[in-house]
């Protein structure tokens, strides 16, 4: 029965995707693995609130997440100081990571860029 909400729970966050601009949104596990499984363009951010670089990215990412040129990649922000289980998983050992997904597979990575062109370069890699 898991398998079959985990199928259709991919089918609407797809279908979702597909029509709708690139979004900031809260990092949530399940819609995480089922935008990563259904293939779609995905990055998450370890933030932390005390972390001066993590604010100085966060209004760049927000500019550049509803950008026409990332329309359709979802940026997840992931609280670096709570999410355990997902830095263990991505092997993150540093707030202001971000880490760029493409068909399901880590296509890029970067911890501490603040520079509009390298944050963009960087999410360019979930489209190419």
């Amino acid at each position: 029965m898991k398998p079959l909400i985990a199928a259709a729970l991919a089918i609407v966050l797809t279908a979702f995707a597909a029509v709708s601009p690139a979004a900031e949104i809260p990092y949530n596990h399940t819609q995480f693995d089922a935008l990563r499984a259904a293939g779609k363009p995905v990055a998450v951010v370890l933030h932390a609130d005390w972390c001066p670089t993590c604010r100085a990215q966060a209004p760049v990412l927000r500019e550049l997440a509803v950008s026409p040129e990332f329309m359709g990649i979802t940026l997840f922000v992931a609280d670096f100081d709570t999410e355990k289980a997902l830095k263990q998983e991505l092997r993150i050992t540093q707030q202001s990571t971000i880490v760029v997904f493409k068909d399901g597979k880590e296509t890029a990575r970067s911890t501490g860029e603040t520079r509009p062109q390298g944050l963009r370069e960087l999410l360019r890699h979930a489209l190419s």
